[in-house]
This record gives C-alpha cells, structure tokens and sequence, in this order.
C-alpha cells in the first residue's frame, strides 16, 4: 500500500497525532527542568515529527519486514512518533551534558576557542 491512496487530510493527522505522541511518551525517559524547555522540546519534535514521519515510518516498516501489515496511517503514525521521540530524547542529553560541563568547562573551551587563546597567550 502507497502513501498516497491515503486521504491528504488523514496522512496529516496521523503525523500530528504520531509527533504528539512522540513527544508526550519521551517525557517519561529525560524530565524536562523548566516549562520552557518542555515548550521547546514538545515543539521540536512535534515539527520533527511531521517533517520526518513519513520517511522515518516507511524506513521503520522496510527495516521491520512490516510494509504488507501496515496501512500508511500506521506507517506515518509509527514514523513520527519515532522521529519526534528521537529529537526530544536528543536535546534533552544534549543540554544535560552541556549542564555538566558548566560555563567554563572544558566543552565551552572546545567550541569558542577559549584553550587556541589561551595557549597564544602563554606564547607572548
């Protein structure tokens, strides 16, 4: 079955539904510490979630042997919430590793160039 023997409107909010849930079910694994960041990550994977749901479910249902079984309702779903779980659960380790390494930790010093300087400080 094709994507687009589906209804557009139907296509459209099993993504939303599937991106949703993504979100939602990744709040279980990695807490988020404010509302803002829940804000931001809810967001973010809701809009990963339907940009990608579509080639992350038919990706998923290949790789699962699941392409007869499935509708594309079902394969959209599936990929979006996959995808929208991804994002969210990625940026939260992505800000709790920034956290632990503090302002001036040696991450910060990777990214500015703040060691380059410091080492060419030494030089003069």
């Amino acid at each position: 079955m094709t994507m687009e023997s589906a209804p557009l409107l139907t296509l459209w909010g099993a993504k939303l539904a599937g991106a949703a849930a993504g979100s939602a079910i990744s709040v279980a694994y990695l807490l988020p510490k404010s509302r803002r960041e829940a804000a931001t990550r809810f967001l973010i994977g809701l809009v990963t979630g339907v940009v990608f749901g579509a080639p992350a479910g038919l990706m998923l249902a290949d790789r699962l042997a699941l392409n007869d079984l499935l509708g594309p309702e079902e394969m959209i779903v599936m990929g979006s919430a996959a995808a929208s779980l991804c994002a969210w659960w990625a940026l939260g380790v992505l800000g709790q590793l920034a956290d632990s390494f503090g302002r001036d930790g040696p991450l910060r010093a990777v990214v500015t160039g703040a060691e380059t300087q410091r080492a060419g400080d030494r030089r003069e």
